[in-house]
């Protein structure tokens, strides 16, 4: 099954495409980075991946198209994180997916409301990936993470880097950090986005099914 949706938040209207593969058995809620959306290549390519490893994704712009042109509302943790609530309560209630545990997987400052979102919910998150993350942007909560959390980071993606170790060194969660050689923020270089939808799906399959 697959389908776009909209979920609607005072006057904003959000859009999404849910893919529930038959059999799935959990749900990867991707929350994209700035400047991103759910047409992005790189999170379709990863979502992809997973779909053909049993489990059923939510691509999601979590602002509209007009928000998304104010470079700071692209980095208004604090709204992102708020409307990724909305989701996964919306996910929560819904037919096709109210048995399906949830994880989620974060790029840019995508990660940040996903780690934010994963301290509030608690043991209902189930796993979480960061894809060239800003974790550091949710310095705050970072030790009441729950989750399982891998960090991935492109080994030629200066200065992330470095922010992405600093945030991990905070979590106190079953946690890894996992670096892709030679790969750039945008994992653009041969074989590198491959080698992080392989890593995310291991993680998923892991911790996030029953």
């Amino acid at each position: 099954m697959e389908k776009l949706i909209h979920i609607q938040e005072a006057q904003v209207v959000l859009e999404g495409w849910l893919k529930v593969p038959d059999g799935a058995e959990g749900l990867v809620l991707f929350a994209h980075g700035s400047g991103s959306s759910r047409f992005s290549p790189r999170n379709n390519f990863v979502a992809d991946v997973l779909n053909k490893g049993g489990l059923a994704t939510l691509l999601i712009d979590l602002l509209s198209k007009k928000e998304d042109e104010i470079y700071q509302t692209r980095f208004n943790i604090e709204l992102l994180n708020t409307r990724l609530r909305m989701v996964i309560d919306w996910l929560i209630k819904e037919p096709e997916t109210i048995k399906l545990p949830i994880g989620l997987f974060g790029s840019s400052t995508g990660a940040a409301a996903a780690l934010y979102v994963a301290s509030i919910f608690g043991d209902e998150i189930k796993a979480v990936v960061s894809r060239g993350g800003r974790p550091d942007l949710a310095m705050p909560v970072l030790r009441k993470v729950k989750a399982p959390t891998l960090f991935i980071v492109g080994g030629d993606d200066f200065g992330v880097i470095g922010l992405n170790e600093e945030a991990y060194e905070k979590l106190t969660c079953l946690k890894s950090f996992e670096i892709i050689p030679n790969a750039t923020h945008l994992f653009e270089e041969p074989g590198c986005l491959e080698e992080v939808a392989r890593k995310a799906k291991d993680w998923f399959k892991k911790y996030l099914l029953p």
